[in-house]
């Protein structure tokens, strides 16, 4: 018959057990007696049965290959020293200009200050001029009078 000691059974059938599949016959094998090479599998009709399974061979190891490095990185790591060189030498730069920063600062608040005299006063000194020679101002007035939208214009000039 069989050249096995082990008889293969399947599970006894549950409450939601398809009818149509036969039930199962034979004494059910408790987890401690499946023997070695045997396991209980799910056949896709979802029949659970016993089955003998090939051994899963142990994966390979994986070998750890030297990646190169990148060229992004190289040009990173060579430009990081070159930037903290320059923003190093702006800082001492900077340290040593200060004393003449300050200086040219103040330079340009006198010449600000010096445009807005000159602003307010030469318009006073010119006003002051006309009044004290008696010359007083000139009013012009102009009247355009025209016919028509693409008509000739015509104007006169007065001047009081």
């Amino acid at each position: 018959m069989h050249d096995t000691a082990y008889t293969i059974t399947t599970q006894p059938r549950p409450a939601d057990y398809p009818a149509y599949l036969p039930a199962p016959e034979g004494p059910v094998m408790l987890p401690s007696e499946i023997p070695p090479g045997v396991q209980m599998v799910t056949l896709p009709g979802g029949i659970r049965t016993l089955a003998y399974t090939q051994p899963t061979a142990p994966p390979a190891p994986v070998v750890a290959v030297a990646q190169p490095i990148p060229a992004w990185a190289k040009t990173t790591a060579l430009l990081t020293p070159t930037i903290g060189g320059g923003i190093a030498a702006a800082g001492i730069g900077l340290s040593y200009a200060a004393p003449g920063l300050i200086a040219m600062s103040q330079a340009l608040w006198s010449a600000v200050a010096l445009i807005a005299a000159a602003a307010i006063s030469v318009p006073l000194l010119l006003r002051l001029g006309r009044a004290a020679t008696g010359a007083g101002t000139t009013h012009i007035t102009q009247n355009i009078t025209a016919s028509g939208m693409f008509g000739k214009a015509n104007g006169t000039i007065n001047h009081r």
